[in-house]
Order: structure tokens, then sequence, then C-alpha cells
């Protein structure tokens, strides 16, 4: 059982693979009645204003289960951590409790970050090709666009997860962008 001042933060898009700050231990993990989805526009890492990159959030579906990357941060740097995050998160994001599971072992209350549909760098549905070719014709600061895609399903089929939404999105990007 954790501490009561322990913090887990769960991350499903880019934490999974570039955790930027110093946490005590990672493990894989998931939350329940949540999907993944490329709903969100990045003008501050992945697009420009103007020019929008896709990025993922999280979209309350009952009985779906979103896979990625549990953190428990350390006491002593948790304020420090949760104020990069924050502004890492900053282009729409806000703090979400949830129960993060793991296989074989107790679940955690944790947080996450997630984009709801009133924020201003919201885009919603569209059609897979209409999400990668605006994925493939993105960058910024953070790098292109497909990167982020190709990272994220590579990261998610290292843990064994195969997300639909994701691989998707990632193949129709591939084969529109000339990639293998």
């Amino acid at each position: 059982m954790d501490e009561p001042d322990t913090t887990w933060i769960f991350g499903y898009g880019s934490l999974i693979w570039r955790a930027d700050f110093p946490y005590g231990e990672a493990r894989p993990g998931f939350i329940r009645d949540w999907s993944r989805r490329f709903w969100q526009g990045s003008t501050d890492h992945r697009g420009v204003p103007g020019k929008p990159g896709r990025v993922v959030t999280l979209v309350h579906t009952p009985g779906e289960t979103c896979h990625g990357m549990a953190y428990r941060l350390d006491p002593a740097s948790r304020e420090e951590v949760l104020e990069h995050l924050d502004y890492r998160e900053k282009g729409g994001y806000d703090r979400l409790v949830v129960d993060i599971h793991f296989s074989g072992a107790p679940s955690v209350r944790g947080m996450t970050y997630h984009a709801t549909d009133d924020n201003p760098n919201y885009l919603g549905e569209a059609q897979y090709e209409e999400i990668a070719s605006q994925v493939i014709a993105s960058r910024g600061p953070s790098g292109h666009n497909l990167e982020y895609v190709l990272r994220l399903d590579e990261a998610l089929r290292a843990q064994g997860v195969i997300d639909a939404h994701v691989h998707e999105i990632a193949a129709v990007a591939r084969d529109l962008s000339g990639q293998k």
C-alpha cells in the first residue's frame, strides 16, 4: 500500500517514452473506462498556431481500457515535477484523478492529464486519413508530429499493447508519407 503522500502519474502519450522528470519507479499500467484518441490539437509541441499537430487525449469510454506508463514520484521532487508537467501539458490539458491498475499488483490512485472538448485546442473526431494527413504536415518545437504518432505506436507495441486507434493512424500515416 502506498503512503498517503505518494503521487502516481499516468502517461498515455509521449510520457510513455519521454518522461523528462525524476521519478522513483516506472511500470506499465492501465486505466479503465477511457480510450486514447488523436483529437487534441498541439500548437506548442507538435504543431504551431495556425497549423496544429494532433496529439492524444482521453475520451471517457465505458468498458474500454487505456494502457500506458505509471510513474511514482519521489515526495522530495513532487511539487517541482507537477509544476513541470503542468507547463508541459499547458496546451489545453487539465489534471484528472484516476485509478491506475497494474497486472498482478494492487491499483493505486493517481493522476493524469486530459484535454476536454471545451478547450481552445480541441480538434475532435475526424477520419483516419484526415488525422494522418494533418500529422504528416505538422511540425513544432518538439519535432515532427509523425514522430509522435510512430513512437507512441512503437512504445505501446513494446508493452505488448495494440491500441487500434493509434495503430491504424500510424499505419495510414506511414502509407501516406511513404515510410515503412
